[in-house]
Formats: structure tokens, C-alpha cells, sequence
């Protein structure tokens, strides 16, 4: 990835979170996940990304499909968006972001909690 992908991730990256806490600071905790994503999509269209919402990705192995899994939200076509609204963030959780990243060879999840006090993201770059 070339330094001007790089910087163009991280301006989308921080714009996505300026949505995610500004979305947050309207609704609060205590939504279910549905309401959250689909208040994440108004905001973040209305920050000019293109957005995708249960996104489907299809899973290979051996250059096989093998399943598919619904990303919450696909941002540029480049980031995914991981949504939570749970009391705290769990490993499984963490995992799943990295198994979304090894199935799609994108470059970012996002992994983003509604459930507390303040929303919480968690970043998680594809290593590949």
C-alpha cells in the first residue's frame, strides 16, 4: 500500500470516528445494534463516504468458497465497520475482526461498541 492509500485510510478512518461519537452522542447507550448501524449510515453519508450496509462477503479456502458472513457496514468500499452494543468488548469479538480482514484481504475493520458511557473503536489492520 502506497503512502497516499495509507493517508487516505487514515482521513476516512478519522472521519468515520467523528461519526461514530457524534451518532453516540445523540442516541446514548442502551440500542440495539440495528439502530445504531442504521444511524452510522445517515452520518456517515452525511460526511460524503460511501457506504454499504450488511455488506455480503463470500469466504474461500483453497480457493473454495466456503461461506459468507454480512459485514455491518463497508465503508469506500475499504473499511469495515464491526458493530457492538455490549456492556465491554470481548476477544471473540476482537476475532472476528481479524477473521473479517483474513476473508476479504481489506485493509481495516473497525470495531465499534455503542454499549457504554462513551463509544468505544478499535482499530485492526489487515497484516497480510
Amino acid at each position: 500500500m502506497t503512502q497516499m492509500d495509507t493517508d487516505r485510510l487514515n482521513t476516512v478512518t478519522e472521519k468515520i470516528i467523528g461519526c461514530v461519537f457524534a451518532v453516540h452522542n445523540v442516541l446514548g447507550s442502551g440500542f440495539l445494534e440495528k439502530v445504531y448501524e442504521r444511524a452510522l449510515c445517515i452520518e456517515l453519508a452525511k460526511a460524503g463516504l460511501s457506504v454499504e450496509s450488511q455488506k455480503p462477503v463470500n469466504v474461500f479456502y483453497d480457493k473454495q468458497l466456503v461461506g459468507e458472513f454480512f459485514a455491518d457496514i463497508l465503508v469506500e468500499g475499504k473499511i469495515i465497520l464491526e458493530l457492538k452494543s455490549v456492556k465491554s468488548l470481548t476477544e471473540a469479538h476482537a476475532a472476528q475482526c481479524i477473521n473479517y480482514l483474513k476473508a476479504t484481504a481489506l485493509p481495516l475493520c473497525l470495531l465499534i461498541n455503542f454499549g457504554g458511557s462513551r463509544a468505544e473503536v478499535k482499530r485492526f489492520a489487515n497484516t497480510r
